[in-house]
């Protein structure tokens, strides 16, 4: 999909909830609050509930229609908000305490190429969190994206997976009105 395509999407209706995945907020509760990048962040709920909970968020995404959902939400002055597309977006190196990825799908090499440059923005210690539909989603799932292309799956994520210390690297259920959808999950650390 294009910007333009997401931005008649967003004007549309709002896409998302504006509560922040269960799993991410599972795993990204109990960190100490420091710098924090969601790319492909749409309306921006994960940066927004980052922020509340003390980090320094920012939203990348490249569908300003969605962003600026986003920045009309309570406490949104909180977060950076960048229209980009986060195929070329780019933060500096060794800056970041925290890389959120949920639902961002790439074709490959884009998808890694996103990945791998991510974990370089990671500061020593720094985590990657990448969730997203999974491969196996098509035939044992409910919903979303229906190109395998872009799907994601552990076997996939391991190029980048390879670059973290990981604790978790796996294919994960979750629970939706229509039936259970599957995810994969990627949730690692920079090595110090």
């Amino acid at each position: 999909m294009q910007a333009g395509d997401w931005d008649a999407r967003y004007a549309e209706r709002q896409q998302w909830s504006g509560e922040p995945n269960p799993l991410v907020a599972s795993l990204v509760a109990d960190l100490s609050p420091g710098d924090a990048v969601d790319l492909a962040a749409g309306e921006g709920r994960h940066a927004l509930w980052l922020a509340r909970l003390g980090w320094r968020a920012t939203a990348v995404d490249f569908s300003a229609t969605g962003l600026a959902r986003g920045r009309a939400q309570p406490d949104a002055d909180r977060v950076t908000w960048v229209t980009a597309d986060v195929t070329g977006w780019s933060a500096p190196p060794d800056s970041l305490d925290l890389v959120l990825v949920a639902y961002l799908h790439l074709p490959d090499p884009a998808m890694t190429d996103v990945l791998r440059r991510a974990v370089g923005w990671l500061r020593p210690g720094g985590r990657l969190l990448l969730l997203g539909h999974d491969a196996d989603n098509l035939a044992h799932g409910m919903g979303g994206p229906q190109d395998p292309a872009i799907l994601h799956s552990p076997r996939r994520l391991a190029p980048v997976a390879g670059l973290l210390d990981v604790d978790r690297l796996e294919t994960v259920p979750r629970a939706t009105l229509a039936g259970t959808a599957l995810d994969t999950l990627l949730w690692g650390r920079r090595p110090a």
